[in-house]
């Protein structure tokens, strides 16, 4: 993976760490903000169990949804120049998201996230690992993180994997980095709204339970070796491992992701759409202690070309399914102890690109773009940051992924100065080493 070239000219007159503040993407403007008076003495308790991430692969517009600027003019509204109030005083979200504006005392809004990288790739990584693209190390994303913490090494006794993708994986670079290949998610495959939700190796296309079964009871008579040597060490544990995969197809796993078993009108508020049964999804597997779970949005948020017909057809399903998963979540107990974040890799330009072959698509946009986070112990009806009035810069309070994500990681007991197992021996941790050795530094104390 190559890094972006971001890095000012040293003859501007600035110096190189202002520099590094200014584009975010150097070691120090993804440390920002570490001596800030305002860091509180000691991290936060961990109070969330599990994360939902909900990833907007391809960058959505951060001014069509949830930093609308209704007044910035046709050149960057173009047809999306409604905004609407919601139920807490003060915030506004695009006419696009009526479900979540009724919703708006549950999350909150980080509308200054910054990073300055436009690469899909080197994006992706940064916002999902909190280190810079390009270093000698591979670094794991967040979700295989929790893996290790919060799965193998808490003693996680689920069948279901600790780190689960709804339903591809992300494809921008290897979730699982030097942890190898028993951190990567497992990615279900299949389509949670088709009539059955076929989850790969779990609930396999055209074989039925009973014929599942039947499979399994001829193997078990035919099995004579294991059945003369019950004792043997090496045959006992092969004996354990098939009954723990079978466990998981016809008995723990299946059920999980068995959506017959919810309410018809439950699944219909979520919506009947590939995303919002994702979302009931993610809540079922919260539910059964899963620490980790992504949803990679179906058909991403590149919108290059073709966006406001996308955006029309893409935000009424993500305002349905997440504002669903959000009441659910809350309904059942679960919001405070699960995590709820969205956003992609980066934001789209403002500006809206007229010319062809774009006619009227928007670019990556790495400089401003806006993340939602609930639950877990992230106080809702907050916004953080803030943009200027046609959503170019931010005026106030910029935030770094390692912010972001340091805040995620406290909230789950994680220390993000925690050493990572690297197969040579490396120093590598969670996340780059605080100034001044801060460990609360950076974090979002104002939504904590």
């Amino acid at each position: 993976m190559t890094a972006n070239r971001a890095f000012p000219d040293p003859r501007d007159g600035i110096s190189r760490r202002e520099a590094l503040r200014r584009t975010g993407v150097g070691a120090a403007a993804l440390m920002a903000g570490a001596a800030r008076a305002d860091a509180p003495a000691a991290p936060p308790a961990a109070t969330a169990r599990s994360v939902i991430q909900v990833f907007l692969w391809g960058g959505m517009s951060h001014s069509d949804t949830w930093d609308p600027k209704p007044d910035a003019g046709y050149d960057y509204t173009g047809t999306f120049n409604k905004a609407i109030k919601t139920n807490v005083d003060g915030i506004l979200l695009s006419d696009l998201f009526p479900m979540l504006a009724k919703q708006a005392d549950k999350f909150s809004l980080i509308r200054g996230m910054t990073h300055g990288n436009n690469g899909h790739e080197t994006a992706a990584y940064l916002m999902q690992t909190g280190h810079m693209p390009g270093e000698r190390l591979a670094y794991p994303a967040i979700g295989a993180v929790f893996a290790l913490f919060k799965g193998y090494q808490a003693g996680y006794k689920g069948l279901i994997p600790p780190y689960v993708v709804l339903t591809r994986p992300q494809g921008r670079f290897s979730e699982s980095g030097f942890l190898g290949s028993k951190f990567k998610p497992f990615a279900t495959g299949g389509d949670p709204n088709a009539p059955r939700f076929e989850v790969e190796g779990v609930v396999a296309r055209g074989i039925t339970d009973q014929r599942q079964a039947a499979r399994r009871d001829l193997l078990n008579e035919m099995n004579v070796l294991a059945g003369a040597t019950p004792d043997h060490p090496e045959l006992a544990h092969s004996r354990e491992c098939r009954e723990q995969a079978y466990n998981l197809i016809l008995g723990e796993g299946k059920d999980v992701f068995d959506l017959s078993k919810e309410d018809p009108k439950l699944r219909d508020r979520y919506g009947r759409h590939t995303f919002g049964q994702s979302c009931l999804v993610a809540r079922r597997l919260v539910e059964a202690g899963v620490p980790y779970v992504t949803i990679n949005y179906p058909g991403g948020w590149d919108t290059h070309s073709n966006h406001f017909a996308t955006m029309s057809r893409q935000c009424p399903q993500l305002d349905q399914g997440l504002a669903t998963l959000l009441q659910d979540l809350h309904d059942r107990g679960l919001l405070e102890s699960t995590i709820v974040w969205c956003c992609g890799e980066f934001g789209r330009t403002p500006k809206v690109d007229w010319q062809p072959p774009w006619n009227g698509g928007r670019n990556h946009f790495g400089k401003v773009f806006t993340v939602l986070v609930a639950g877990g112990g992230f106080k809702g009806g907050r916004v953080v940051g803030a943009t200027d009035d046609k959503g170019e810069e931010i005026k106030e309070r910029p935030v770094y992924p390692i912010d972001l994500l340091g805040s995620i990681y406290r909230l789950a007991g994680i220390d993000p100065d925690a050493k990572l197992p690297h197969p040579l021996g490396y120093d590598a941790r969670v996340l780059a080493s605080t100034e001044a050795g801060a460990k609360t530094a950076g974090l979002l104390t104002e939504i904590m």
